[in-house]
């Protein structure tokens, strides 16, 4: 006798009463651990969850009678909510949370959303909300440590990405360009979003001196701000010479991957032409500076903390970004159309003294000129093996001459081999 096949709106019941079982169980666990008692749990939950998608079973367009039972619910919850703040517990505080009434109007909602919307969308909201209400202690502990001010940089961040974004028109102000506004924001935001999540990184997740660690984080935040803390640091305190040397290295092969990312994010056939190169390159860096680090192993000692890093987010830097963006797209035009090829090339050579980022990210966007792949590509690697050399500079300059030759020799052996594969891919495609 073969069983006859589960339909969509059994398997939508089953998964209903599954998640709100699961959602009651971590809801009594959670409270019976605190020595707590709150309305709903293992039992309630699931009844919750029933009663709601019952209500939407009957009545779904519109769902009038789901309505009135939610409300209904809520005011009962509102009743309990008020009575609880009468009652006050042994520390003086009331005997209530906004937790359990927020939990239980879930229990019911989890009911028409496992019954109308997609599964992924019940199973979401689901363990969303069990961990929200478990990870209570954890939570707590995070916001005591962020202060007010990451809170506004945060607000910098969603106000750069999520409003000012969408406002700027997608075409072009000027004849000088074809690039909108709406592209060169867009760029920047992409270099900020990876520059910001590597400072959050930075910040809250990795611990202070943890060598290699910070100086990988640091090359995605920013190479040239990590080559200088490192050097200062190196001349300051002799004994952090070897991390310096590793790091600075290492912070310098993480900006291929880093370019690589946020290239690929606008010109995917120019990601895959530079990939192998910077791939190979960001690997051949990650050697040396692995290799040096163990072999100068026999005179590690304790390093003090690094420095925390500014955050990249502001106004000011925004501008900045952009106006450069704007002047080397300009410039990129223009000395293709005037000088070719070797035009392209040569500026990416000046570029390197500078953040190469502008650089980058307009070769990376389609409407900058009639500028081949193969030519853009191989400007990208005349500009990190640039910055490469300048970098090497920087270490020598800012260290004193204390973080030695190691990393400059380190740096050299990189600017070399993006040249040389700069040139290889300049030859083969008929670009010199």
């Amino acid at each position: 006798m073969t069983l006859p096949p589960l339909t969509p709106r059994i398997v939508s019941w089953l998964l209903l009463i599954g998640l709100s079982f699961f959602f009651g169980l971590a809801f009594e666990e959670f409270h019976a651990r605190a020595h707590q008692k709150r309305p709903g749990g293992i039992r309630s939950f699931p009844l919750l969850a029933i009663i709601g998608g019952l209500l939407y079973q009957i009545d779904p367009s519109p769902p009038w009678l789901l309505g009135v039972g939610f409300l209904g619910l809520n005011a009962w919850l509102g009743l309990y909510y008020w009575h609880g703040m009468a009652e006050v517990q042994p520390d003086g505080l009331p005997n209530v949370g906004l937790m359990a009434p927020i939990c239980n109007s879930l229990a019911f909602l989890i009911g028409p959303v496992a019954i109308a919307g997609p599964a992924w969308l019940a199973i979401g909201v689901t363990v969303a909300g069990v961990l929200l209400l478990t990870a209570r202690e954890t939570l707590h502990r995070l916001a005591q440590r962020i202060e007010l001010a990451e809170i506004v940089n945060a607000g910098r961040f969603l106000l750069l990405t999520g409003l000012v974004l969408p406002l700027l028109p997608d075409r072009p102000v000027t004849s000088l360009t074809t690039i909108t506004p709406y592209q060169v924001w867009l760029a920047m935001v992409a270099v900020s979003t990876v520059s910001y999540g590597s400072y959050l990184l930075r910040r809250y997740v990795v611990p202070n001196g943890s060598g290699l660690l910070v100086a990988f984080l640091g090359g995605i935040y920013s190479s040239t701000v990590t080559t200088i803390v490192l050097a200062r640091r190196a001349r300051t305190n002799p004994e952090t010479r070897r991390e310096a040397q590793s790091g600075i290295v290492l912070a310098n092969a993480v900006m291929y991957l880093r370019l690589l990312i946020v290239i690929a994010l606008f010109d995917r056939a120019m990601a895959l032409a530079l990939a192998p190169w910077m791939a190979g390159l960001a690997l051949a860096g990650a050697a040396i500076a692995l290799g040096w680090y163990w072999y100068d192993a026999r005179v590690a000692s304790p390093a003090p903390p690094i420095e925390p890093v500014a955050n990249p987010l502001g106004i000011g830097t925004a501008l900045t970004f952009a106006t450069l963006f704007v002047v080397v797209s300009i410039l990129a035009a223009f000395v293709m159309r005037r000088f070719g090829s070797g035009g392209v090339y040569s500026l990416a050579g000046i570029i390197g003294v500078t953040d190469i980022n502008p650089f980058v990210l307009s070769l990376a966007q389609h409407s900058i000129g009639a500028i081949p792949t193969s030519v853009r590509a191989a400007a990208v690697l005349i500009a990190t093996s640039s910055n490469n050399v300048f970098q090497s500079a920087y270490a020598s300059a800012y260290s004193g001459g204390k973080t030695g030759s190691p990393p400059v020799a380190g740096l050299l052996v990189l600017a070399a081999g993006g040249l040389a594969a700069a040139y290889h891919l300049a030859t083969l495609t008929g670009h010199p």
